[in-house]
Order: structure tokens, then sequence, then C-alpha cells
């Protein structure tokens, strides 16, 4: 009978961590987006969402990339500003948080899902002196206009040398670039710290409010599929991997690493240290099968054929839309290979 009761507590427990583990399974695949859904990621069938974070911080969803909304007695302070058809939406949403207007727009990159509604976002705006923050309005343009802050790269590629055509109007260009790594920002009683951080583009910028511990991330964290890498606007896998071990070394969790300091992804769910960390991960061990592959002397189309992404596709794999996992394998690959001894000594993990 012992030996019988023994056998059926074994089995019972068998089953018990069989059932968690397929439990565990089964949630990573419902927060993953599935390869159909992520080819219209940047839409919500039309409807935008707010959603409380912490602080005086909400996360506006929906309307492109990820907004983060700042809000208070000073005005609004928006990160990024969705796709252009979808301003009207995010005006409606975020008129009621706040008795005075739009104040800045701050551009974490120059993808058109999150500057697409600075002209008609920025236009509704305009700057609000504060008993903390005085500054004059010495022109007519900045006391019609919210500031629309990004990094000098940025401005650069939304804008055209003299004579050609800009790829973007000039009302949705930032009016108040910085080129140092970083720029300091006090707006409704919070300090607000934007880092340039070259990751997907030499542009990147990540933001922490201070008071609310909140980080609104951009691009360089989206756990919705692998990091976009724009080789032609000076983007990398290790200048990525770089922005999220600057992130992880910022983000502090709550107990049993949950909670504590949120983050904002570029896309996707709201995000926390353990969500963060699981990404960085990832992202680290492609690269470092990438590396080894380069360094045994395996060409692009070797290192396609041998899927070094096999085992994350399932997450984050797309064979369809504008990213595809035959794209990422593609650029990061070649980002490696241009780059391998110029970032090799930086010994990041």
């Amino acid at each position: 009978m012992c030996i019988v009761a023994s056998m059926l507590l074994i089995g019972a427990l068998g089953a018990a961590v069989f059932a968690y583990a397929q439990e565990g399974q089964n949630r990573g695949r419902q927060t993953s987006t599935p390869n159909s859904a992520r080819q219209d990621r940047n839409s919500n069938s039309g409807e935008v969402h707010l959603l409380p974070v912490q602080g005086n911080i909400s996360m506006l969803v929906g309307a492109g990339g990820n907004i983060t909304v700042q809000a208070g007695d000073d005005g609004i302070l928006l990160v990024d500003s969705g796709l252009a058809g979808m301003s009207d939406k995010v005006l409606e949403a975020i008129r009621p948080l706040s008795k005075r207007p739009l104040a800045y727009v701050i551009n974490t990159g120059d993808r058109s899902d999150h500057t697409g509604g600075n002209e008609s976002i920025g236009k509704t705006g305009r700057p609000v002196p504060t008993d903390s923050q005085g500054y004059p309005i010495t022109d007519r343009y900045a006391a019609s206009h919210a500031y629309i802050i990004a990094f000098q790269t940025i401005l650069d590629r939304m804008s055209a040398p003299t004579g050609q055509v800009a790829p973007t109007p000039e009302e949705g260009w930032p009016n108040d670039t910085y080129s140092v790594p970083q720029k300091n920002l006090y707006f409704n009683g919070e300090a607000i710290q934007i880092f340039h951080q070259p990751a997907n583009t030499d542009g990147n910028s990540f933001v922490l409010f201070r008071r609310s511990d909140v980080v609104s991330a951009g691009d360089i964290f989206d756990p919705t599929e692998y990091p976009i890498i724009d080789l032609k606007s000076g983007g990398s896998i290790q200048g990525v991997l770089e922005g999220l071990n600057r992130l992880k070394q910022m983000v502090i969790p709550a107990d049993h690493q949950e909670g504590g300091t949120m983050v904002i992804p570029g896309h996707g769910r709201l995000s926390d240290a353990a969500d963060l960390a699981i990404y960085q991960q990832m992202v680290t061990i492609v690269r470092d099968r990438l590396q080894d592959m380069i360094k045994r002397g395996m060409t692009l189309e070797q290192v396609k054929a041998a899927k070094p992404t096999r085992d994350y596709d399932p997450i984050y794999g797309s064979n369809t839309g504008n990213w595809t996992t035959d794209m990422f394998v593609d650029a990061a690959y070649k980002s490696l290979s241009s780059k391998q001894d110029a970032h090799g000594s930086h010994g990041t993990n």
C-alpha cells in the first residue's frame, strides 16, 4: 500500500509540474503577437485606448506605436505621436487629461508609426510657461505649436537639403533638437530625462520619468517582434543590445522581479523588468550565435539555412509583413560583419 501510495503521489506531482509547464508555454504564446496579427500591429480596429500606468503617466495604444502620455497642471507631454491618420482620436483621448494644452512631443525615432501625428497633434499645442520653467515665446510659430523634441539626426532625415522635397511636412519636423548624450526637462512636477541611444538607427532616444518611475523605450524594446535594424540609418543589432543593457540597468523591479519600474515599449503590452530581461536575453543569444557563425566563415545564405532564430520564431518571428525573420537575420548579420571589430571590445552581455 505504501509503495502504491508513493507512486500515486509521484504521478500527481509529475502531472502538476507538466501542467504548470504547459500553462507557462500557453502564457508565452498568449502574450506573443501571432504572425497574422503582427502584420497589422499598428492599428487596433480604428480605436485607441488610454491605460493608466503609474504616477501621472498613461499609455495610449491603437494609434500606431505606443504613445506615452504625461498630464498635469502644466499641460500634456507625449512621447511619440502615432500614425497621421489617428491624430484626431489621439487628441480626443488626451484633451480631458489637463486644462492646459499640449506642450511637448518627444520622438524616440523617425518611423512614421511614431512621428506621423507630429503635424496634426503638434499644431494644437503651445509651450506653456510655468512658475519653475518660465521661457519667452520669441516667434509666432513657437507660440502656436508644441515643442517637438528629437535627436538631431531625426530632423536631418525628416527634412531635406535645400531644393529637394522633404519626406515629411515641415510642420511635423522636430523644432527642438539635441545632439548631446542627454536632454533634461522638468514638467508637471517631474524630472524627465531624454537619453540618446543609437540602436535601431543612430538617432533613437528613450525617456525616463523619474518621479513616476516609468521608461518610454520606443522601438529599442519591442516585445512583439525581433528588433528592427535600419542599416542605412546607422542601426545595428549590437546597438540594440547596448540599448537593452542600458535599460536593464535603469529598470528596478519590485517584489519577485514583478512591478517596480514600468516600461512602455514601442509596441505591445506594458512591461516590467522581467519582460525586458527576457527580450534582452533573446537578443543576446541571437547576437552570440550570429557572431560565432561569422567567425566560422559562414556566408549569409549558410546562416539563414542554419536558422539561428528557430527556437524564438514562434514568439517573435514572422514570414510576412514589413519586418520578417529573414529581414532581421539579414540585417543583424550584415551589421555584425561590418562592425565586428568596432564592437568586439565592448564586452556587453
